[in-house]
């Protein structure tokens, strides 16, 4: 459940995307299995500035609430409005339709800084 063309967090985020146009982000298999059943996404507009490690929304579960952070700087130039109405999407499809938000780089080669599959399986098996 570690799709190899992705980067990933420590906080347990994935990039979608080389970071030379915006990048498709969500979070990973493991951290939503953590969460449960996911109730209520808090998603930030379009247009927002991101940096990179600052939380950039929330995900609400019957268990928890949990800080989603932004995996690297850049503007918020789209949001899944889908989870507005059907969070559960990402626990059914966390690397599909369960997606968050896509963010404008400032910097494309931060993407290249992030885990790959390998040291984020490394991560989570630890």
């Amino acid at each position: 459940m570690i799709p190899e063309d992705l980067r990933y967090t420590s906080e347990h985020e994935w990039v979608a995307g080389d970071g030379s146009g915006p990048v498709r982000v969500g979070i990973t298999h493991f951290a939503q299995d953590a969460l449960g059943d996911i109730v209520f996404v808090q998603l930030p507009d379009e247009g927002t500035a991101v940096q990179v490690g600052d939380a950039l929304g929330e995900i609400e579960s019957t268990k928890s609430v949990s800080e989603i952070y932004a995996p690297v700087s850049g503007t918020v130039v789209a949001r899944n409005a889908t989870l507005a109405d059907e969070p559960e999407l990402i626990n059914a499809e966390p690397y599909a339709a369960g997606w968050l938000v896509e963010i404008a780089p400032d910097d494309p080669e931060s993407v290249q800084g992030l885990l790959d599959a390998a040291a984020y399986r490394s991560l989570t098996e630890s």
